[in-house]
């Protein structure tokens, strides 16, 4: 099958996007809305919805359709859509790979499937398959902490020889891992290297990252914009003011990160998950409502939440 290319190469900060509910299995499309308004206001990138941080695997396949229609609608072509698609079903990724490509989505991502033990092999084969009848460009997904499945360096090499895998998003957190498969732009200019883990953005880019796809944009966008270009930066020695306040940022960043520390640890995919939507909620951005098997956070943490933000200078709508 032939896929839609992309108008221009992945870069920059592409935010996994949380799914705002407005109770179980229910779509809050206010809250919706007004999430993709304030990323786009920060200045990220591009978008990337039914990842982790959007509870993909939690969600019903009516609601990932609803999400994927109404994200796309909010957005507009303003910027590009990513959709994840990962399922332990191989035919239910392709029919939602197929579902985004008719609502106007740009990309799938898609990791390993999950659940039952595979190989090297298997995974070569599943993804090679994948990418010759996705409709949309496919971005890899390595994210072993959740699949118990990592890319080896050599299978993403193989899959980089199918034309419509255009790039990999890291979550693996070794950055030698990332340095290893970043060398296969020598054969694929056109690849985007992503890295997941947002305490690694700076030094992801340093190592020739194209961006990151950071779970605290949701919250706070703009910071993690200014550490992409704060980064990028560090290549020309002739902007040496953007250069010299990335410690600062990316000290903001860290102090961002202390929403994650609550109802788990060490900190885990649930956590982050938690703590993004108590914060948006802080802000009067979104709900923190989570889909089954999460429970919302606590009165009392939801209120330390909202202390850190407030010493970041962020802005409540709560007292």
């Amino acid at each position: 099958m032939s896929f839609r290319e992309l108008a221009q190469p992945l870069r920059g900060i592409i935010p996994p996007m949380v799914t705002p509910l407005a109770g179980h299995n229910q779509l809050d499309e206010a809250g919706l809305e007004r999430l993709v308004e304030h990323m786009i206001a920060g200045g990220v990138h591009g978008l990337f919805i039914l990842g982790s941080c959007g509870e993909g695997p939690s969600l019903s396949a009516r609601l990932r359709r609803q999400l994927i229609d109404r994200t796309c609608q909010c957005v507009d072509s303003r910027m590009p859509v990513l959709v994840g698609v990962t399922d332990p079903c191989y035919d239910e990724s392709l029919s939602l790979a197929s579902y985004a490509a008719d609502a106007g989505a740009d990309a799938v991502v898609i990791s390993a499937p999950y659940y039952f033990p595979i190989n090297q092999s298997d995974l070569l084969a599943h993804f090679q398959r994948f990418a010759q009848e996705s409709p949309l460009p496919v971005t890899l997904y390595n994210m072993p902490a959740l699949t118990r499945m990592s890319f080896e360096p050599e299978t993403v090499e193989r899959l980089a020889e199918e034309e419509s895998i255009v790039g990999i998003k890291d979550s693996s957190g070794d950055l030698d891992y990332f340095q290893r498969i970043e060398r296969l732009r020598q054969r694929r200019p056109d690849w985007t290297f992503l890295i997941g883990q947002e305490h690694l953005l700076a030094p992801a880019i340093e190592r020739g990252a194209d961006g990151g796809v950071c779970g605290g944009a949701n919250v706070w966008p703009q910071v993690f914009v200014q550490i992409y270009d704060a980064a990028l930066a560090s290549f020309d020695t002739t902007i040496a003011e953007e250069r010299d306040v990335l410690p600062h940022l990316v000290d903001q960043a860290d102090r961002l990160a202390r929403i994650y520390q609550l109802g788990s640890q060490p900190i885990t995919a649930s956590s982050v998950i938690r703590g993004l939507k108590s914060a948006l909620a802080a802000l009067g951005i979104c709900s923190d409502a989570v889909a089954l098997p999460l429970q919302s956070l606590s009165a009392t943490e939801f209120r330390q939440i909202a202390a850190v933000l407030r010493e970041l200078g962020l802005p409540l709508t709560m007292a």
